[in-house]
């Protein structure tokens, strides 16, 4: 399919179509069993499910970090997708943020002048300029993740995956995360969450997709997701209320 000029039914473009992807390793394990759907630009989705349903294989495919046993994914040109793992450090690949932007903005063949001036750019998007010479290191959980986000940006990407984004942050940091979140929805950008964690998220989304084993088993609007039996896919419904102390654990 041509995603130049495909659209979705409600006029939108459609700027990723994964079809029928499956993965199986060497083992014999199905990671992704026939996985389809489509991102239109703008797009803000919630992809849930609980850990071993697949999300991160999913994540990867679509990255072009892995092949599929079979199935493809098809992305329109100039949208090729940014990842925010989950491990934040293990994309800090400069002493400082900076450094960090710019190893990135380097690639893209600019001069100096117009790397650096990328690389502020994107540092300032995400609140992080301030703290440009800053031991990149040192930085917290939640500002990790907002670089993560800078060097995406300097790079241009206008689809963004993130990977488990609250994963070992505290109350700051999922504010922090949920920030930059908000921006890049405001800015138009097509933004893909992988989480179990839903009720933190949720609100700024206009789709909600749950993959079970490999599979998926919703894909729709959040309102109606939440009326999806989640639970029965290991996903906590934020909806279920809450009356004593017993009731505050999962």
């Amino acid at each position: 399919m041509d995603l130049e000029a495909a659209q979705t039914s409600d006029g939108e473009r459609k700027i990723l179509e994964v079809k029928n992807l499956t993965r199986v390793f060497s083992d014999g394990t199905k990671a992704l069993d026939g996985v389809s759907f489509c991102a239109s630009q703008g797009d803000f989705i919630v992809l849930a499910g609980s850990n071993g349903s697949g999300k991160s294989v999913l994540m990867s495919l679509i990255a072009g970090l892995d092949e599929p046993t079979s199935g493809n994914v098809q992305i329109q040109k100039g949208f090729e997708a940014g990842l925010v793992f989950q491990d934040a450090d293990a994309q800090i690949l400069g002493e400082t943020p900076y450094e960090d932007v710019m190893f990135g903005a380097k690639g893209l063949g600019l001069a100096k002048t117009q790397a650096a001036a990328l690389c502020r750019e994107a540092l300032e998007k995400v609140g992080l300029f301030e703290k440009k010479d800053f031991n990149a290191r040192t930085l917290s959980g939640g500002e990790k993740r907002r670089l993560a986000v800078a060097g995406i940006l300097a790079l241009g990407r206008k689809l963004i995956i993130f990977d488990e984004p609250f994963a070992n942050l505290d109350w700051p940091g999922v504010k922090q995360t949920t920030f930059i979140m908000r921006s890049l929805k405001e800015q138009k950008k097509t933004v893909i969450v992988l989480t179990h964690e839903i009720e933190k998220v949720l609100a700024l989304a206009n789709r909600m997709i749950v993959l079970d084993k490999g599979k998926i088993r919703f894909d729709g609007s959040p309102a109606d997701g939440l009326k999806f039996p989640l639970e029965e896919c290991g996903i906590k419904n934020p909806l279920n209320s809450y009356k004593t102390l017993e009731d505050l654990q999962w």
